[in-house]
């Protein structure tokens, strides 16, 4: 039997997958209107939907558990690591004027 319903996590991950205008949208509001807490769950929930914890740190080159705590609530990403992130994730970093 095919499961008919899924929940609202996964829902959200599987529509950032098929679109990551939404999946960037949802990030720049964040950085917008969050704090740094909000930016590591942002980042980890978008993490599932573009292959998992795992794969951006192996496509990051970067070592799995630091990945893991690195978008940790209490990680503190280097610049370098976050641009790392968000190009395994299809990402870029940018800055915009304030309107």
């Amino acid at each position: 039997m095919q499961r008919t319903d899924r929940s609202h996590e996964e829902a959200t991950i599987e529509m950032f997958r098929n679109d990551p205008a939404l999946a960037t949208e949802y990030l720049n509001d964040v950085l917008a209107t969050g704090d740094e807490v909000d930016l590591m769950l942002a980042l980890r929930y978008l993490s599932n939907a573009f292959g998992g914890i795992q794969e951006i740190a192996r496509q990051a080159n970067a070592n799995p558990n630091t990945m893991y705590r690195t978008l940790s609530e209490k990680g503190n990403p280097s610049l370098k690591t976050l641009r790392a992130v968000l190009s395994a994730m299809g990402l870029r970093l940018a800055v915009q004027p304030i309107h």
